[in-house]
């Protein structure tokens, strides 16, 4: 009972916060650890101690998954060259950096401290979608900043569960193995995910009830990671790569409705995953601190030290390789992006499932040296990367003159409509002689795209009833935009936000036809 409680009780922490989030423009994940911390921190409030298996098999599936589907794969064939670099070299820099200064300044054993290492050493994908909606970035800077945080964690998983075999065995593994177990877990979990998707795109071809469609959407991600990692897989590269296949073909497979049913509804699922989780670590912070053995009191000066860690080393190699980039292109080297996409690097959900993962026994039954101290260094850094990374995130892109301005989204989106306007009245043209349909309707058709061209406001006449000739019209062209708006995203026209938007449009109008 008292489990359920605690859940309700943050889904009405995570509303309340939600809103004075949006009210003061400040990122509702960074807000809600703020909030956990101090909740957590009073008195009457009981310890919270999050169970492994909440995180890994309940939060993270959606999540990732609903974070895969937005990237878009136009933006990711741009930039998979850095992202490559940054997924492999990056989190092998990071590991072993973070690993030497843990060992270093924190009381942890060799072999804890590199368990630390690989944890931290990812960017998280959830907490940087979630930090990213509120930014008007450049879509090649957040196809950058999105895809590194979801291929990396290949990368982290397989230093991750090498780092843990050497701390609960004591002993060594070869080279040779590390590239074992990163076929087997990255490949495999590829393999598992490209196999789902495909399934999934099967089924949900056949669907055309908006319902069914939005529970197999759901159900995937879940069945995707569990069949992946029962088969010694890595769940969360099955569970990526099926999101970013099913994300190129859903505007393809789905109807209107079932769009717009899913969007809802895996939106609210979001919502509410991310908002318990992201109070779940600033709650789970002050049991940590309390249950820490008396004489390991500097963990805020090693918390922070780890963090200063993985920012260094995170800007010793984004600049460099932005300024070769750069140069390769024949462009003067700039700071602006670089300087963003250095701070872009939070760290959440992710790295917390992997901490309380860690075994509490070595494999001679004794207990693990020092893994609440591991727990307690990974909430704080994860605390002070979403406060301090999230909360200055969105000013640092507007110094920084990266972000897009109002003027930029609005010529996007005229440009886009204007072509779609242009493609449905080539259509209409078509009909005229056809008699598919009576002229007056034609002509009423016609009328709404000669103002939608002009781009005024005025109201369209509905005198008369919308009649059956005028709706199935409508329905044709908005297909036809459809398509044109398909044409000028692969073109590279405009970006996948204009497509997503204009499509949100397109899908409303065409329910509210198919309803009336």
């Amino acid at each position: 009972m008292r489990s359920v409680e605690i859940v309700l009780a943050l889904v009405v922490l995570a509303t309340v916060v939600a809103t004075f989030a949006r009210r003061w423009s400040v990122p509702a994940p960074s807000l809600l650890v703020v909030a956990g911390v101090v909740v957590g921190s009073l008195p009457t409030v009981p310890d919270v101690r999050v169970a492994p298996h909440v995180v890994s098999l309940v939060v993270l599936p959606p999540l990732l998954y609903s974070a895969a589907e937005d990237l878009s794969w136009r933006d990711l064939r741009t930039v998979w060259r850095p992202v490559t670099v940054l997924a492999v070299g990056l989190v092998l820099a990071s590991a072993a950096a973070v690993g030497v200064v843990a060992a270093a300044v924190a009381p942890l054993p060799a072999s804890m401290a590199f368990v630390l290492g690989a944890i931290l050493a990812s960017t998280d994908p959830v907490a940087v979608t979630a930090l990213g909606r509120r930014l008007a970035l450049p879509p090649r800077v957040q196809a950058l900043v999105q895809a590194e945080s979801l291929f990396n964690d290949a990368t982290s998983l397989v230093l991750f569960r090498v780092a843990v075999s050497v701390a609960v065995s004591a002993s060594a593994i070869s080279p040779a193995q590390v590239a074992a177990r990163f076929v087997v877990l990255a490949g495999g979990g590829a393999a598992f995910g490209a196999v789902a998707a495909g399934g999934a795109l099967l089924v949900r071809r056949r669907v055309i009830d908006p319902v069914l469609e939005t529970v197999i959407a759901l159900v995937t991600p879940y069945a995707c990671y569990v069949a992946a990692e029962a088969a010694g897989a890595s769940g969360v590269a099955a569970v990526v790569v099926a999101g970013v296949i099913v994300g190129t073909q859903t505007s393809r497979l789905t109807t209107a409705a079932s769009r717009l049913h899913l969007h809802a509804v895996y939106g609210t699922v979001v919502f509410l995953l991310e908002s318990v989780v992201f109070a779940l670590i600033g709650l789970e912070l002050p049991t940590l601190v309390r249950d820490l053995p008396g004489g390991q009191q500097r963990w805020p000066l090693d918390a922070l030290a780890i963090t200063g860690t993985l920012l260094t080393i995170r800007v010793l190699w984004v600049f460099p390789l932005s300024v070769a980039a750069q140069r390769q292109a024949g462009r003067r080297p700039s700071w602006r992006v670089p300087l963003v996409v250095s701070w872009a690097g939070p760290r959440g959900v992710l790295p917390l499932a992997a901490a309380l993962s860690v075994p509490l026994t070595d494999n001679h039954g004794s207990p693990l040296p020092d893994r609440e101290l591991l727990l307690l260094l990974t909430t704080a850094v994860i605390v002070i990367t979403l406060t301090v990374q999230g909360f200055t995130l969105a000013p640092l892109v507007r110094g920084a003159g990266v972000a897009l301005t109002v003027d930029d989204t609005t010529s996007d989106d005229q440009r886009a409509q204007s072509a779609l306007n242009r493609a449905a009245a080539d259509h209409l043209a078509g009909l005229t002689d056809s008699e598919v349909a009576p002229e007056h309707v034609i002509h009423r058709l016609r009328d709404d795209l000669d103002r939608r061209l002009q781009q005024t406001q005025t109201d369209r006449d509905d005198s008369g009833p919308t009649t059956d000739a005028y709706r199935r019209l409508r329905r044709d062209l908005i297909a036809v935009e459809s398509t044109e708006l398909t044409r000028l995203y692969n073109d590279g026209s405009i970006s996948d936000v204009t497509r997503r938007r204009i499509q949100r449009t397109l899908d409303l109008e065409d329910t509210s036809l198919t309803q009336d």
